[in-house]
């Protein structure tokens, strides 16, 4: 396709679909303490409402990658933009609903549940349009199209604070409307390409053969454990927690073997319909997409509750930090063709992994201004993570079509929804009971609630209504406690990119002894952004 006036007409609208996703995580992000105190949510049941904003993404994404080229771009949009109006209405009408008996934690999470199958039915549309309008130039197009996403928690960041603390969160929530109602007028007039994939004759199961039994895998394993701890809820039980057998850290329960069989069988039928086991590479890009992942969405789901302590001796609220890298990286985004074409995607992308390590580590120690220093740091270091990815798988795998190159997305989220978010608020909860506990019971006791079971075990979160009751001086220890927490979560996941790290080189080895690194291309040409 030419870049032609209707082909930029059709940008623009994906370019605007993915700015209302990015909305919608900014506005829970900055009213998620609103909807604690007015809720009563813990920290773990705020990090599962995080989680719940990003891991139905992956069902979305991967259900209509298997199906979009035959239901088209344009229905798909639309069901987006359906869920993306319904999550309004739901999270709006919350408060009502629970004084008619509802359960608060329950309508948030079946809103952010709603919005999630919208996010992911975005991209999962907006990825492979934009790699064929740009087939000569993905990984370029990718990160500016991924410009959105910053943009739109930067631009929905200012006016969500423009409105005040005081005013009431529901028209916070209502701001997620502008760019969904503009996607939504914009979609009426545009006209949808036809996939490279198929354009070029790769048939269907060709496009399956790329993810193989080890891709579907990964992805069912996490879609299988999330709807397990999901129905476990509304107390349906996948298998007993009883021990079947301890492999190191991991104690292995029945029920763990039993989600495990269910997602082998499923892994099992794909791979026999495919008679594939997955690529390689990109069986190994999918296991570096879940760390990434957590460390760029997890983080910036939190990091305006975590660096609330911090910012407030600015004068400035926590999730400025966020809106402040979130502006890097739209600026940096819309920039990332010279860089790639110097670095190469993989260079790239390690020392991008380097970067978010010392921005990570620097955030957990940081005072004062330093702590601009630091977030700029970090903003660098995540900046070009997603898209750049995607313009690899789309680079090198243009068989899988829209399947690969939004697997890899789903993965992602899947990760941060079942794995990041809950483990940042887990790793809090778990921080403050055992710090409380040893050099505080008594104060511990008074305030110490039930043990509760997420996927990483089960903790005790302290009792807000009993805080509540606290005498001033025993709340300033709780808080000190508090803010020490959210400094080790920030520890904690600055482990993901080391990690990263040595994966990034490593692949540099490898397509180093394949004579570089070079984008596939199914027409036989050269790619302008070969790399080096």
């Amino acid at each position: 396709m030419d870049t032609g006036t209707r082909d930029m007409k059709l940008f623009w609208t994906c370019f605007i679909s993915l700015i209302a996703t990015s909305f919608g995580f900014i506005v829970r992000a900055t009213i998620m303490d609103d909807w604690a105190k007015q809720f009563g949510l813990s920290e773990t049941q705020k990090g599962e409402i995080f989680g719940v904003g990003l891991w139905p993404f992956a069902i979305s994404i991967v259900l209509f990658s298997l199906i979009i080229d035959r239901i088209g771009y344009g229905v798909a949009l639309a069901f987006a933009f359906v869920c993306h109006a319904l999550f309004i209405v739901i999270v709006i009408a919350a408060p009502s609903l629970v004084a008619g008996g509802a359960n608060g934690y329950w309508i948030l999470y079946l809103g952010s549940f709603i919005g999630a199958l919208g996010n992911g039915t975005v991209e999962a549309v907006i990825n492979p349009v934009v790699a064929t309008m740009f087939s000569k130039d993905k990984t370029k197009w990718l990160n500016i199209l991924h410009a959105g996403w910053p943009g739109g928690l930067v631009l929905g960041g200012i006016l969500a604070l423009a409105l005040g603390e005081s005013t009431d969160w529901r028209y916070k929530v209502a701001l997620v409307g502008i760019p969904v109602m503009a996607y939504g007028a914009l979609l009426l007039t545009c006209k949808f390409p036809v996939n490279e994939r198929v354009t070029a004759g790769v048939s269907f199961r060709d496009m399956l053969k790329e993810v193989g039994f080890f891709g579907a895998f990964l992805v069912s394993t996490l879609i299988v454990f999330e709807l397990s701890n999901v129905a476990e809820k509304f107390g349906v039980k996948v298998g007993s927690e009883e021990l079947a057998f301890k492999a190191g850290p991991i104690d292995f329960t029945q029920s763990m073997l039993v989600k495990f069989g269910i997602s082998g069988v499923l892994s099992l039928v794909f791979g026999l319909y495919t008679m594939s086991l997955g690529r390689p590479i990109f069986v190994f890009l999918m296991l570096i997409m879940m760390p990434l992942a957590i460390t760029e969405l997890g983080t910036d789901s939190w990091i305006g509750d975590l660096m609330t302590p911090e910012m407030k001796g600015l004068g400035l609220p926590g999730v400025s930090v966020l809106i402040y890298t979130s502006f890097i990286m739209m600026v940096l985004r819309f920039c990332a063709g010279p860089i790639i074409h110097k670095l190469s995607p993989l260079g790239l992308l390690a020392l991008s992994s380097a970067l978010a390590i010392a921005g990570l580590f620097s955030l957990s120690m940081a005072t004062g201004v330093m702590i601009l220093a630091a977030a700029t740091l970090y903003a660098f270091g995540k900046t070009f993570f997603w898209p750049t990815m995607l313009g690899v798988v789309a680079e090198q795998f243009p068989k899988g079509g829209a399947l690969t190159l939004n697997t890899i997305s789903g993965l992602g989220m899947l990760a941060v929804g079942i794995l990041g978010s809950p483990l940042l608020g887990n790793v809090q909860d778990k921080q403050i009971d055992n710090e409380l506990a040893d050099k505080n019971p008594a104060l511990h006791a008074k305030i110490a609630g039930e043990l509760k079971p997420s996927v990483f075990g089960s903790y005790r979160a302290i009792d807000e209504a009993k805080v509540k009751e606290l005498s001033a001086e025993d709340k300033e220890t709780v808080t000190k406690v508090r803010e020490a927490a959210k400094k080790g979560a920030l520890k904690t996941v600055a482990l993901f990119p080391v990690g990263m790290l040595v994966a990034y080189l490593l692949l540099l080895l490898y397509f180093k002894s394949k004579g570089g690194y070079a984008p596939v291309s199914l027409d036989g040409s050269k790619p302008a952004t070969a790399g080096h």
